[in-house]
């Protein structure tokens, strides 16, 4: 794979694509635009050879400012322990004072946000309101849940700042005058906001220079990145300012290649690798019923023959169970014996008074 290198831009052509866009805007400039807004915004649009595996969120730090004076900045604060929410906003409005800090016009903390903007009218009357929200790194991963999916939308996230940093104002003009560019893993366009209408030619061209080599130095992908850059405002035409070679084909090709015949051997090995396994597993497993074979007839051939003794059968249990057999079966045969008895009774009974009634009886003479 080939290495990441510097884009060589033609500056000539930078400048020349830059003086024709802002003649372009003046002449698109009317007497009502010049009250509501003198300067627009001019874009780096990015068209890359492939698609990106990941998504990334790139910050390119730019020479010149690519914000006017009159846009507004909203600062999103922690509250301060033992102090309400007016005690904090002063305090960290007092605190910017003392660093140097002019460009935020703003400040809300966290629990005015929570309290005052809960409405969905609200939230979108502050996202009108601003151009642009920072927020303190120490709550901005509590915002999203309290700003809303329109904040994202519409591109205008808060960026975190270290509001503990000695280098207070420069850290903050560095977030606000310079720029980010999201790379997404849906598309292969991405746009970066580099300038304004407002800004000279050299100005915009440096810029635009810095923001080339920082996406290609942080963008996470290998090979040739970028195959056409356009510069464009929100109302002209995009004019392309740099056109990679042809060579970046063939390059692209090789790549690929060499990409697809690693995950050939990749699977190859995978293959071999399961292959191996069951063989290894096949033989071990033959190998353990020749183990236990073996063992089995040592067992067999070792064994000798013991003397067991015979348990004689013990006669109690028997004679109990015959017991309770007769228990069981006595009530029956029980009555027809006493029945039988008594008549044998009765009929030696009789017998014997027969007999003595005949002894009594007198002889004849």
């Amino acid at each position: 794979m080939a290495e990441k290198t510097e884009l060589a831009l033609d500056r000539s052509q930078v400048k020349k694509a830059v003086q024709a866009l802002q003649a372009f805007l003046k002449t698109k400039s009317t007497s009502a635009s010049l009250f509501l807004d003198e300067s627009q915004q001019i874009s780096l649009l990015f068209t890359f050879w492939k698609i990106p595996r990941q998504a990334q969120t790139i910050r390119i730090p730019l020479p010149h400012g690519q914000r006017s004076e009159a846009e507004e900045v909203c600062l999103f604060t922690r509250d301060e322990p033992k102090m309400t929410a007016d005690q904090t906003q002063r305090f960290y409005k007092k605190l910017l004072e003392e660093r140097g800090v002019k460009n935020v016009t703003e400040i809300i903390p966290y629990k005015t946000l929570r309290t005052e903007y809960k409405p969905f009218e609200a939230k979108r009357r502050l996202l009108g309101n601003f151009d642009m929200f920072l927020s303190d790194d120490r709550i901005r991963r509590l915002l999203p849940s309290h700003l809303g999916k329109h904040f994202y939308e519409r591109k205008k996230e808060p960026l975190s700042v270290n509001l503990q940093s000695k280098q207070l104002a420069r850290d903050i003009h560095r977030v606000i005058q310079g720029t980010n560019m999201k790379v997404t893993n849906k598309g292969c366009c991405c746009m970066a906001r580099i300038a304004h209408s407002g800004m000279t030619a050299d100005e915009v061209t440096e810029n635009i220079e810095a923001a080339v080599q920082t996406v290609v130095a942080k963008l996470n992908m290998k090979g040739p990145l970028v195959k056409i850059i356009h510069l464009k405002s929100q109302t002209s035409v995009a004019l392309p300012i740099y056109t990679s070679d042809l060579g970046d084909l063939t390059v692209l090709d090789e790549a690929q290649k060499q990409t697809q015949q690693k995950r050939d051997a990749a699977k190859k090995k995978n293959t071999e690798d399961v292959k191996q396994t069951d063989t290894t597993a096949e033989g071990k497993a033959e190998g353990k019923k020749a183990a236990k074979g073996k063992k089995k007839k040592v067992e067999e051939e070792e064994e000798i023959p013991q003397l067991v003794p015979i348990e004689t059968p013990s006669k109690k249990p028997k004679l109990e169970s015959a017991k309770k057999k007769q228990l069981k079966k006595a009530p029956k045969p029980a009555l027809v014996k006493k029945g039988a008895k008594a008549q044998g009774k009765m009929t030696k009974k009789a017998g014997k008074s027969d007999s003595k009634v005949k002894r009594k009886v007198p002889k004849v003479k």
